[in-house]
């Protein structure tokens, strides 16, 4: 721990936007207060919660994209009460969850560049064009994720 009780991480963490709807073992949906996560690593990602969840839950975390449920599973490793709610940390510890969570990421950032290229500039790029240009410019920052 630091002194200023912030414990260091062993992921680097990257704020974010992207929406999530959660479901809790024992088919039990739970609805977040908000629908997005607040920031993600390349172990796991937190949300805020509206109730306190348990460690070592296991939780389904679904990610809207391009019209599809894509789906990982996860586990809470701290929950901490907030003036919003409970911020809620997962763990994925399967590789292929990490890397699927990676792309995730990647594809979520893709869809906002195109989104804010058409708000600034005007042009509408196809997903291609955008994960082109997209790539050009930020894919280095990215490798920070692997």
């Amino acid at each position: 721990m630091q002194e200023d009780n912030t414990e260091i991480r062993k992921y680097v963490r990257h704020v974010t936007g992207i929406p999530i709807s959660i479901r809790v073992e024992q088919n039990h949906t739970y609805q977040s207060n908000e629908d997005i996560a607040t920031n993600i690593s390349l172990g796991g990602l937190s949300f805020i919660a509206s109730d306190r969840l348990e460690n070592a839950q296991n939780v389904e975390v679904s990610f809207p994209i391009f019209g599809q449920a894509l789906t990982l599973n996860g586990k809470v490793m701290w929950c901490a009460k907030t003036n919003r709610g409970y911020e809620v940390g997962l763990e994925f510890e399967d590789p292929k969850e990490i890397e699927r969570l990676k792309l995730i990421e990647q594809t979520s950032q893709i869809e906002r560049y195109r989104e804010e290229v058409e708000q600034q500039e005007g042009r509408k790029l196809t997903l291609l064009q955008a994960t082109r240009e997209w790539a050009s410019q930020y894919a280095g920052d990215f490798s920070a994720l692997s």
